[in-house]
């Protein structure tokens, strides 16, 4: 009887076997390395801050005969008592929330309309303005502030909230953002609702608008961010000092360095001023996230 040879042929593993994975030495090297050197750089950006929170839990006579007392204790948190009984933070406070705010909610309203209209509507010289809007990113503000505060003199908004809101409700970036955010969503969400003898309005506030909340928050945070960390035009414009915002406020307090109000009772101003910051991100940083990782609507 003669031999039967079969040959044999390459097995393929079944997709219900567990497949193993090589370890590559070098590719566990390379992640170390990453995430060694992400820490060592967040380390970095996080030097100054919390070398202000060491000086602010400092008392100010140990920080007048040097800045190495901060790596020695006692620590004190009298700096912090000292903002709610001696400073005037808390009206700079104040303004800052009142202009940051207005102007924030100023920005969403009118870039929410002309985003829609851009991406929605059609009129008249569409595409010539919405040049031109985009021609206002390439205007660096220093360029108009001599005209601005010439205006702002004639009709005498200086030291007035209205004179601090005004100049930041100009926002073509915010124009384009949303204008970008409505492009991305469907047009048949458009027709659908006009079957149901929805208006142009309507469609924009009750369809549309809810579907843009990732880019708001964006912009929202943005916006806010920009105008507490304004220092140029309220500079300028607010000269009377309970108009002061947060900036201003604690620019001026710094004269004569650490002689005139202690250089550990100006960082704690600098950390208690630093709070509304933190949480507007806190709250909002899970919009940033998913505005980032592919907008409001996947087509």
């Amino acid at each position: 009887m003669s031999e039967m040879r079969v040959s044999s042929a390459p097995r393929v593993p079944s997709s219900d076997q567990p497949q193993t994975h090589t370890y590559n030495p070098n590719k566990h090297k390379t992640s170390k390395a990453i995430l060694w050197l992400t820490i060592v750089m967040s380390f970095i950006m996080l030097a100054p801050f919390l070398w202000m929170v060491g000086l602010s839990l400092k008392n100010n006579q140990e920080l007048m005969l040097g800045t190495d007392a901060v790596f020695r204790f006692p620590y004190t948190l009298q700096n912090y008592v000292d903002i709610f009984h001696n400073s005037s933070v808390f009206q700079w406070l104040m303004n800052s929330l009142v202009v940051s705010g207005c102007m924030t909610l100023g920005v969403l309203v009118l870039s929410s309309l002309a985003g829609y209209a851009f991406a929605r509507l059609d009129f008249p010289c569409k595409k010539v303005l919405f040049v031109i809007v985009l021609m206002g990113l390439a205007v660096p503000e220093q360029a108009v502030i001599i005209a601005r505060h010439q205006l702002f003199s004639e009709v005498q908004l200086h030291n007035t909230y209205l004179g601090l809101i005004l100049p930041g409700l100009s926002a073509p970036f915010g124009v384009f953002l949303m204008t970008q955010f409505f492009k991305a969503i469907p047009k048949e969400i458009d027709e659908a609702a006009i079957m149901d003898n929805a208006s142009k309005f309507k469609i924009f506030w009750k369809v549309l608008l809810p579907l843009t909340v990732p880019a708001q928050a964006t912009l929202a945070i943005l916006t806010f961010l920009t105008s507490w960390n304004d220092y140029f035009w309220p500079l300028i414009s607010a000269t009377d000092k309970s108009m002061y915002t947060i900036t201003i406020g604690i620019a001026s307090s710094q004269t004569n360095f650490a002689q005139s109000e202690g250089l550990g009772f100006l960082s704690s101003q600098a950390i208690f001023s630093a709070i509304p910051i933190i949480l507007v991100y806190i709250f909002f940083q899970k919009h940033i996230v998913t505005a980032v990782a592919g907008g409001a609507v996947k087509q």
